[in-house]
């Protein structure tokens, strides 16, 4: 964990870059040519992200199966879905909406009052990962732990605005409460128990966090990206996207999607500890984010992961002769240490624990 200390170079706010009116990006956000967005192909804007109707879970029997069907094939065919009437109130988004983009918005030195550091992610941040010399994203963040209790410190949240902590705890419960269902709908969806994947991830004693996504303007969006391509490490990632810019891609084989956020939805995805519990009969599927040049952009991933001591291995019911275990047991305290120390790879780590795998 030594190498978790500190930043390996001073850390630049994107934002600050942003605003000084730089009309080419310094090399540390250049990608390599392989890595940038394609202006021919950067993946056409589309809604064929699955948009699932969650109303019908409350409904009779047949409109229940049909969900969980539904859930099911978006999970084995995209490992991304956008969900509506979801039962998360639109007050409640438009609010955590406005308190993040004020936080923003604020006078540098109030945010650095929260500048994070690289053992725990939580604050003010512009980076992810320690490798000196790194190629960054164009974007900053701020990180914040929900659950369990025993680690959430409000004092580490924004002050200002003045609603802020208030209005992330009741966000956080009432997602908190959404991937719960998600969780039961997944686990029915596989054949398995109801209760069997939220027992895998801990029982109540699970975790979650948020990351709150803030994409300054680019003067040469072509070459960079807001956060490069990556699978989520965690179980399943809700998120909030932008109410008027597009930037989310979606690996689709060989092409990147852009999703088109449907108003009022959020966007699901599974995450590594899904794949791995499941035995990759749902997969987590690599994303990316672009930036702009006209138009600053925010989002919200709400992040809903295992208890961070629990092994989390193949369910036993999953594995079969036709289908052995693929993937050796890790933690999540270990597993996230990757991304930590080298940032988003892809799907470099879930794919070393199958290389890694019990034969």
């Amino acid at each position: 964990m030594d190498c978790l200390q500190g930043w390996p170079q001073p850390v630049v706010r994107v934002q600050a870059l942003s605003d000084s009116g730089l009309m080419t990006i310094p090399d540390l956000y250049v990608k390599p040519p392989a890595e940038r967005p394609s202006v021919g192909n950067g993946g056409a804007v589309t809604s064929d992200i699955p948009v699932i109707e969650l109303g019908g879970l409350a409904e009779g029997a047949a409109e229940c199966r049909a969900t969980i069907r539904a859930v099911a094939d978006a999970c084995s065919e995209w490992g991304f879905f956008q969900v509506v009437n979801h039962g998360v109130s639109p007050d409640l988004v438009a609010r955590v909406r406005e308190v993040w983009r004020a936080f923003f918005h604020l006078p540098m030195e109030e945010k650095q009052a929260y500048a994070n550091d690289p053992k725990t992610y939580e604050g003010y941040g512009s980076r992810l990962g320690v490798e000196k010399g790194a190629i960054l994203d164009w974007g900053d963040y701020f990180f914040l732990h929900l659950l369990p209790e025993s680690i959430k410190n409000q004092n580490k949240w924004p002050a200002l605005p003045s609603s802020c902590r208030e209005t992330v705890q009741e966000y956080a419960d009432e997602l908190a409460k959404l991937c719960g269902t998600l969780m039961k709908v997944l686990s029915i969806s596989l054949g398995l128990d109801v209760e069997q994947l939220q027992t895998a991830f801990g029982g109540d004693a699970v975790g979650a966090c948020l990351r709150v996504n803030y994409y300054p303007t680019c003067p040469q969006p072509e070459l960079t990206l807001g956060l490069s391509a990556h699978s989520d490490p965690g179980g399943l990632t809700i998120l909030l996207a932008d109410d008027y810019v597009k930037g989310l891609q979606v690996r689709r084989g060989d092409d990147w999607v852009t999703v088109q956020p449907i108003p009022g939805a959020f966007i699901v995805n599974i995450g590594d500890q899904i794949e791995v519990l499941s035995n990759a009969v749902y997969r987590s599927v690599e994303h990316r984010v672009l930036v702009n040049a006209a138009q600053e952009r925010l989002s919200l991933a709400f992040f809903y992961n295992p208890r961070s001591d629990v092994a989390i291995a193949p369910v036993s019911k999953l594995v079969t002769p036709e289908r052995p275990q693929l993937y050796r047991p890790m933690t999540f305290d270990e597993y996230r240490l990757y991304i930590r120390k080298k940032g988003p790879k892809g799907k470099t780590q879930v794919a070393s624990l199958k290389a890694q795998s019990v034969n």
